[in-house]
């Protein structure tokens, strides 16, 4: 059954919102994909962070309208489901990971900063480590200095107790 304009409305709003807050939009193709896979994929998806749906193609080219994400219009065709994230790589990783298990999602376009990513630049940028890693990185490369003056000053002294005695 189809919406009336109010239920339309309400769907373009809550887009919209979700497109306001975002850093990544995905777009995948997913003719022919089982509801088990797809109920798979929407947990998956929560998990990350990232907004899943599959919408009408009309409602979603009024809902990216007038925001940096409008750049995909030209792209938006065929039975398409949407992941959108505030992280900047969630949605695209979610998105690439469920396809190489699956044939059927088909990773299509996808946006970020404003600009159109082809179904290459999508996996490029699913392979860039989240933000949890890069974070748990960086606090490693800042300790490694302590760590080592640490590892250092325990030597010096372990010298010291063996030319004393």
């Amino acid at each position: 059954m189809g919406l009336n304009l109010e239920g339309k409305k309400a769907v373009v709003a809550e887009v919209s919102a979700q497109v306001a807050n975002a850093q990544t939009i995905v777009v995948a193709e997913y003719r022919g994909i089982e509801v088990g896979d797809l109920t798979q994929l929407r947990a998956r998806a929560r998990q990350s962070g990232v907004y899943l749906r599959v919408l009408r193609n009309t409602l979603a080219r009024r809902a990216l309208e007038g925001s940096p994400f409008s750049v995909l219009a030209g792209q938006l065709s065929g039975p398409l489901i949407y992941g959108i994230s505030a992280d900047p790589v969630a949605a695209a990783k979610v998105l690439n990971d469920f396809a190489k298990g699956n044939e059927k999602l088909v990773l299509k376009a996808g946006a970020y900063a404003g600009k159109a990513l082809d179904k290459a630049a999508v996996q490029a940028l699913a392979s860039i480590p989240g933000r949890e890693e890069l974070l748990a990185r960086l606090l490693g490369v800042m300790q490694a200095p302590v760590a080592g003056f640490a590892i250092a000053l325990g030597a010096l002294a372990r010298q010291r107790e063996a030319a004393a005695a």
